[in-house]
């Protein structure tokens, strides 16, 4: 007996379909030339940089799809995955500009993807970068109907003397501040998922609760010129990612005294958690981290008081 391509289980009419959505979605944050082989970008801004550099990150959001899975909720998912790129951007002092998506499933799932689809516009619109356009893979043979998978590819432009870190100008004293998570974020999931009740739906919900944007914060703090550094703090927790940012022979001594947020405790309670290990997997309540001159720190607060922005000091480099 004959088949043919939507009988072995892929639909390229709900595949179009679901391009058009996107395309028709009423936001500036969506390219309109969506469905073509390639997407673009103007580069006018450009034309002021002495030296313009293009930077990319891409990432998923890993196992955190298993609680958007679990909840059925997934309006969210795409913030987290907009937020782990361009977050990865700015903390070098480059400003995104255009996203990509790739999603993957056995399936596709109209009513899912367009959820999918409009988190990730949403994640667009608050780090201010246009959509530009992605892939949808339907591959029933290699995942189940209903599993997904996402991936996120990002580009922006800098200046090459604004790059961060300004690892020359550190030195022992200088001060870190910090700009609060909105919880757990997107890493760490193999293990938290595995320290919460099954029936604790409130721990469960705050699982869910997308990751923090900082573009827009951060691009506030940046204009002051006194920023050295900044960590986006993702897996291996805040000393591993703080050191990714300041030079051989300093490290970060952290206070650990800020406000953490709730899911933290019932992870640490609900699976035994050592201390030890979770400052190690998670970010505790810290999604940036700063460093300025110890004489900046003040100014630099201040500054991010008037713009609405939370910060707060939590540590300074020493030696070691």
């Amino acid at each position: 007996m004959a088949i043919d391509y939507r009988s072995s289980g892929v639909d390229m009419e709900k595949g179009d379909e679901f391009a058009d959505f996107i395309r028709g979605l009423p936001s500036r944050a969506v390219d309109r030339g969506i469905g073509g082989f390639a997407g673009g970008v103007s580069l006018k801004a450009m034309l002021g940089m002495k030296d313009p550099v293009l930077m990319t990150t891409t990432d998923g959001v890993g196992t955190k799809l298993l609680v958007a899975k679990k909840l059925g909720r997934w309006d969210t998912i795409g913030i987290d995955l907009v937020a782990m790129n361009v977050n990865d951007l700015i903390v070098c002092g480059c400003k995104p500009v255009n996203f990509l998506d790739y999603i993957a499933c056995g399936g596709i799932d109209e009513d899912k993807l367009k959820a999918v689809i409009k988190g990730i516009v949403e994640g667009c619109e608050q780090a201010d970068c246009l959509l530009t356009g992605g892939e949808t893979a339907e591959m029933p043979d290699l995942y189940a109907p209903d599993d997904i998978d996402l991936a996120g590819f990002c580009a922006g432009v800098v200046d090459r003397a604004d790059i961060l870190p300004r690892l020359g100008a550190m030195a022992e004293g200088d001060a870190v501040i910090g700009l609060p998570s909105s919880g757990v974020h997107s890493n760490g999931y193999s293990l938290a998922r595995k320290c919460v009740r099954d029936d604790d739906d409130e721990a469960w919900e705050e699982l869910l609760t997308p990751t923090r944007i900082y573009v827009r914060e951060l691009s506030a703090l940046l204009a002051t010129g006194t920023v050295l550094g900044a960590a986006h703090i993702t897996g291996s927790g805040l000393e591993g990612n703080f050191e990714r940012v300041v030079p051989k022979g300093l490290k970060g001594q952290f206070s650990w005294d800020w406000a953490r947020p709730a899911i933290f405790g019932r992870i640490q309670k609900g699976g035994g958690v050592a201390e030890e290990e979770m400052r190690r997997v998670f970010n505790l309540g810290v999604g940036i981290a700063l460093v300025c001159k110890a004489r900046d720190a003040d100014e630099l607060l201040s500054h991010a008081k008037t713009k609405g922005i939370e910060a707060f000091r939590m540590g300074r480099l020493v030696r070691g």
